[in-house]
């Protein structure tokens, strides 16, 4: 992979990022390989097998993190390197609720310092293991990057959620920014 370094990309981002968020959807350069770079479930930034420890490089890095189909890259605008990423590349570590009812609005935080707000544009969705039936929360951040809602956080949506009616049928959910998103059918509550 002739170029492509974890450091020249650090570089490279850094210079992007003094200018505002990188408008890293408008670069096309080409794809220099795959980095040995890994982003863990709980969030933790992998490089060459060792975890990174500096905040700021992984800020840095999460910050030109783009999602093509099912693919990860970190991309500038003269490279394009695949990554890869366990679940989902942000981890929502803290929530704050505004409001009640229809008018509540939900505002994450994620591990990197991104905050988004839920609503149209950043819907929140419940996986649920085929197996366990454990339930996997999702908040959109940017992009077609989500960011898992951790264990804390989700304990404290689900004080916060409130039964509706569905298309016939009675969901417990959350309402957002105008939004409700349905987390389990109220059949299913035990």
């Amino acid at each position: 992979m002739p170029g492509a370094s974890a450091e020249s990309l650090a570089s490279a981002a850094g210079k992007a990022a003094k200018k505002g968020p990188p408008p890293v959807h408008l670069w096309n350069p080409p794809f220099c390989g795959d980095l040995d770079m890994r982003i863990a479930r709980d969030g933790t930034w992998y490089y060459l097998g060792t975890p990174i420890g500096r905040h700021g490089l992984v800020k840095l890095f999460s910050s030109i993190l783009r999602k093509d189909g099912n693919d990860y890259f970190l991309v500038t605008p003269v490279e394009k390197v695949g990554i890869t990423v366990e679940d989902a590349p942000f981890v929502a570590v803290d929530v704050e609720a505004e409001g009640t009812g229809r008018d509540q609005r939900l505002t994450f935080t994620t591990h990197v310092e991104d905050r988004v707000t839920a609503g149209p544009d950043h819907p929140i969705r419940v996986v649920r293991d085929p197996e366990t039936g454990e339930p996997s929360p999702y908040v959109l951040v940017r992009a077609n990057l989500e960011a898992l809602i951790d264990r804390k956080s989700f304990y404290r949506l689900v004080d916060l959620g409130t039964h509706e009616e569905r298309a016939g049928e009675s969901w417990f959910g959350l309402w957002s920014g105008g939004e409700f998103f349905p987390v389990i059918p109220s059949a299913e509550l035990a």
